[in-house]
């Protein structure tokens, strides 16, 4: 409900700072992303979480893709060609996805339980035994693994965040393609979240029951790996080649970061149970954090066109070399073994 009066306000702006406060209102509303992804965790059972999460998040990033396309192809176009002046038909277009907001948001309250058993959350079904405080952010980051973690996410979903900023004004000014076409190219990258995230995930849970947790810890590295290949490679095709060719790149390349995205997530629930709010939290804004240290490090102060998008290629690939770092005890981790024995608390509920 808070972002679909932002939203629906956006359409009201006149001025840099109006433009500036709204999205930044709207920016507020994607912290739902991290509630989502903590009650799939407390609705799904271990076996499952990967696919689960991976794909509730995928298809709430595909609203991204789809979005490229719809606003321009099917809104304000549409409405320019009915009569009105450019400047009136996209304000007018930022009403309908204000009451898609309304809409889900009265869906969620009126038909959603928290838990499987309770309509609403306690703390005490994550196992906590005191109220949650701003100390347990404190006690989360000391855990080297979080730390890894948000930046592994910052390499992977908030690429993405950074490719939904540059694609479309990348092809449009660096190929010389019309807006309407270069929207729907960019918005290409968004359409994998149909099911590349959720292959992230599922490949996760395979590997977990296979492998225990460093199953998902392994498929951490190949992953993310070639999302930083295919990324680079993306930044060495120019404009003297058809613009098919980076179409196609994109697409691999898409494939990648949003199965990274699943793998990560997968990994998630299984960090620190007990503050496992916390840490789907920390996480969530690792993303965010990346796509805005893109933006400020790679793409805004490097002029070449192409250039930005192999800096950033090798910054996910630094991250991607770092997953050994995740270790548990009772499960050992990707070269190491289990410290002590453990029961199985892999199996379904």
């Amino acid at each position: 409900t808070f972002g679909a009066i932002w939203v629906a306000m956006s359409g009201a702006v006149r001025k840099p700072w109006h433009f500036v406060s709204i999205r930044f209102f709207i920016g507020v509303t994607g912290g739902t992303f991290v509630t989502t992804q903590f009650w799939c965790s407390l609705m799904f059972a271990p076996n499952v979480v990967g696919t689960a999460n991976a794909t509730a998040a995928g298809w709430g990033n595909l609203g991204g893709g789809v979005a490229q396309i719809v606003m321009v192809s099917l809104l304000f176009e549409p409405l320019v060609s009915s009569g009105f002046d450019a400047d009136k038909a996209w304000r007018l277009a930022m009403l309908v996805p204000a009451l898609l907001l309304f809409l889900c948001a009265g869906l969620l309250k009126l038909l959603c339980w928290d838990t499987p058993t309770a309509a609403r959350f306690s703390v005490a079904v994550t196992g906590k035994r005191k109220e949650p405080s701003f100390w347990d952010y404190v006690e989360v980051l000391k855990d080297v693994r979080v730390l890894v973690m948000l930046f592994q996410y910052s390499a992977c979903f908030g690429t993405e965040l950074a490719m939904n900023n540059q694609l479309a004004t990348h092809f449009r000014t660096y190929f010389q393609m019309p807006a309407q076409d270069a929207a729907t190219l960019a918005g290409c990258f968004g359409l994998m979240n149909l099911f590349a995230r959720s292959l992230g995930g599922i490949c996760s849970d395979q590997t977990l029951q296979a492998r225990g947790l460093s199953g998902p810890a392994l498929g951490t590295v190949p992953v993310p790996f070639l999302e930083a290949v295919f990324l680079f490679i993306f930044g060495l095709v120019d404009n003297t080649q058809p613009w098919y060719v980076a179409l196609v790149v994109q697409i691999l390349f898409s494939l990648f970061v949003q199965m990274a995205e699943g793998t990560s997530f997968a990994i998630v629930p299984f960090m620190n149970p007990n503050q496992l709010a916390v840490v789907s939290a920390l996480v969530g804004a690792g993303g965010n954090m990346g796509a805005v240290l893109a933006g400020f490090c790679f793409y805004r102060p490097i002029e070449d066109p192409l250039l930005p998008f192999q800096v950033h290629a090798a910054y996910v690939m630094l991250w991607a070399l770092l997953t050994p770092v995740y270790y548990w005890r009772e499960h050992g981790s990707m070269f190491l073994a289990p410290a002590v024995s453990a029961t199985n608390v892999l199996e379904s509920p």
